[in-house]
Parts: structure tokens; sequence; C-alpha cells
């Protein structure tokens, strides 16, 4: 056991020696970075994998949500409906396409969009276009209820299943019951090449749209492909081994993210709401080939995520803290392990640190990362009070392949030891 080594949620968390691997034959490979076969082959899989008409790949899960907001034909100021307690990353592309977004409350419970909130929000915006729903964490959102609302007020649904690949509602696949959908790939998602994305659709109008955006939107440049391969080899060879002996892995990491050696999951620019040079574009054929091996071992990934929450919720003192819901009908991915404690900022967070634990802050504000300018994503504090207390109260616990069970001990038996909080 490597001691400097931190029990982490995120710093690419899927990656495998076979990933490690495939990066490391790739990167000695350039004629393959861009074109290859790697990107037929990822769609059909998860055409295959889904069971759906239509899957087009793109570099991340912005891109997708850009291509597949082009695909709709809406207008400028067109508003939608978006839930808070999210990433700037589901946000920034509805303002690239110049939309209003409307935000709504999410659900304590779930974490999903509140359907009473957003009825209130219906009512007070008849003309909107667009309603995009988000499994949060992995867990599906209300289904029945939202598919109810759509028909009744003749919205055009999406999916947002960044956190959900291989999550279930009512034996269904998420990504399948609204009009379109789309996937992210990037480091700390169900799979991961680094960065990727995917939008899936069976209506074929639309099909014919995200084909057109794919190619106009052309592939990223050979450079940031590189960046991204170098980014499972550096972390699984140099920065994870001695991330706190001295803090050497986390100042090389650092220091690579300021020389551009390797990429930050999210830039300075979207966290203005402003679009980076890097997107939207296609998704690069080496990406696609990691994409494609991780994609092979989504069922396996998702078991093991199951077990790990199983060990959670078994041995986590339900006395102190407040364990995920779980609902009939609907599987979850367990993406991470969301926990609500009512002290968690100024008792845990300070404390984690120190056991050589990395665990997971999704999210701290309404609108994630922190310093996000929420002016910019047009939010105005007090909209969403549901997901401003979330924000406050929850934490999340790693559950990805990389965690074992002395992992998952550790990690229970250090929060255990917290006083109930009052």
């Amino acid at each position: 056991m490597n001691k400097f080594k931190p029990i982490s949620i995120s710093l690419s968390p899927n990656v495998e020696k076979d990933d490690v691997r495939l990066a490391l034959n790739l990167i000695i490979r350039p004629w393959l970075w861009v074109n290859g076969k790697g990107v037929k082959e990822l769609e059909e899989s998860f055409r295959n994998y889904l069971g759906v008409k239509y899957a087009f790949s793109f570099n991340s899960g912005r891109s997708a949500l850009y291509a597949v907001l082009k695909s709709l034909c809406l207008e400028k100021n067109d508003k939608a409906f978006l839930q808070a307690f999210t990433c700037n990353a589901s946000i920034n592309p509805f303002l690239w396409a110049e939309l209003k977004p409307i935000y709504v409350d999410c659900n304590g419970d779930d974490f999903n969009i509140d359907v009473e909130s957003l009825k209130k929000k219906i009512s007070e915006n008849p003309n909107a276009k667009v309603l995009m729903i988000q499994h949060t964490f992995g867990m599906p959102a209300n289904m029945d209820e939202i598919n109810s609302l759509v028909k009744q007020h003749g919205l055009i649904l999406i999916e947002d299943c960044a956190h959900s690949l291989g999550a279930r509602y009512n034996n269904q696949f998420v990504g399948k019951f609204g009009k379109v959908a789309f996937f992210s790939f990037s480091r700390d998602k169900i799979i991961s090449s680094v960065y990727g994305g995917m939008a899936i659709t069976n209506d074929e109008n639309i099909a014919e749209k995200l084909r057109d955006a794919q190619l106009e939107f052309k592939t990223p440049s050979v450079f940031w492909v590189f960046q991204q391969l170098l980014h499972p080899i550096l972390l699984y060879y140099v920065i994870l081994p001695v991330y706190n002996f001295f803090d050497l892995g986390k100042i090389f990491l650092i220091f690579s993210q300021i020389l551009h050696v390797l990429s930050k999951a999210v830039s300075k620019e979207e966290k203005n709401g402003l679009k980076p040079d890097y997107f939207p574009k296609a998704m690069p054929n080496a990406l696609a080939v990691l994409a494609v091996n991780q994609l092979a071992k989504v069922e396996k990934f998702n078991n093991h995520r199951q077990k790990v929450a199983n060990f959670y919720f078994k041995n986590l003192d339900e006395k102190k803290f407040d364990l995920p819901k779980q609902f009939p009908g609907r599987k979850s991915a367990f993406l991470r392990f969301t926990v609500k404690y009512l002290n968690v900022h100024e008792i845990i967070y300070r404390s984690w640190h120190r056991q050589n634990m990395l665990l997971g802050d999704w999210y701290t504000t309404p609108i994630a990362p922190f310093d996000t300018d929420l002016s910019q994503m047009h939010y105005k504090k007090g909209t969403c009070p549901v997901a401003e207390y979330l924000a406050e109260k929850t934490f999340n616990l790693p559950t990805h392949i990389n965690i074992r069970k002395s992992d998952a001990k550790r990690i229970v038996d250090f929060l255990n030891n917290f006083k109930k909080e009052k």
C-alpha cells in the first residue's frame, strides 16, 4: 500500500492499468490522435448498449449539449427550464446558444428537479420551449411526473445524463425518455476518456442536425489531444504515487495545469459564461479509443459502485448522517454517494485532507464550481432555496472501481467518529 497515494473521489478515478497501457500506446502513435476507426466504433457501441437509433460523439458533454441545442432550431432568447444544484458545464451551452435559462429548484430527497417548483415556473413562463432534467449523481429523476408535464405543456425534453450512464427508471435506461439526451465521459464520470461526450436520439430530423453539427465543429487540435492522453499517464505514474509526499504530486498537478501540460476540468472562461476555443468540437479518434475501452467495462464499474454504496448504507451511522434516499423503480448508477451533514463545511471538509482523503464537494454552490460567477450564469441568490441549502449540507463519497473495501471502511470509520449534527 502506498501511504502517499490518497483515497480520492476525482483525479481520473476510473483509470485502470489497461487504460494507462492504451494511453501509452496511443501517445506514441500520433497518426491515430485525430483520425481513425475509434469514433465509428464508439458510436456503434453506444447505440447498441442503450438501444437507440442514433449516437454522435463530441469532445465533451458540453459540446454534445451545444450540438443538441443547435439541432432543436431554437430562436434567440427562447426560455429553457434548468435545475439548480448543477455545474456550469450544464448551463454554459444555453448561454452560448443565446437562450435564456429559467432556474427551477431541486428536490432535497433525490437532488433532481422538483416537480412542484417546475409546475410553478411553467405557469410563470408559459412560452418556454425546453426542459432539461438532470439525473444527479446517477439517481434517475421522477420521469413519470416529468413526462406528464412535458406532454401537457408541449415542452422539448432534454436529458442530462452526464452522471447516469447505465442508470435505469422502470427498468429502462435513462436517456431514452426525452426527445434527445447527452452524456459526458470527462475524467470523473461513469466512464472516462478525460474529455468526451455523446448525444443520442431516436428522432431522424434531430439526428441529421446533430450529424451536421459534428461535421461543422471539426476535431480539436493535436496538442489538445496530446494533453488529454498525458492525463491518465501522469496521474497514474507520477502525481498520485507522490501526491502527499511533501505535496509533490499536488504541486506537480498544479504546475502542469498552469503550464498547460495538462488540461483543467473547467476553464476560467467557463466560470464567466464564456466559451473556450476547444469547445465545441467533435470527438478525436484517440479519445474515442479510450472511451470504447471504458464502455466495455461500464457494467463492471456500475456493479462495483452499487457494492460500495451498499457498504456505505450498511455501515454509516444513520443517526449522524442523512443517507441517500432510494426509490421503487429507480436504479441509481451511484456515480457518487451523497450524504447530508449540517456542519460539513466547518467540520468534515477541514478534516479529511489530514486523513489523506480527497472526498467530494459536488456542489458547494447552486452552480459549481465554487468560483463560478453566478451573475454570468443569470442566477440570482434566493431563486432556488433548496439547492442553496443542499450546497451547504452535502458532500460525496467515492464509489469508483479503484475504491477497495478497505478504502470504504477507512472512510466510514473516519466519518462515524464525528459527533451527531446539532
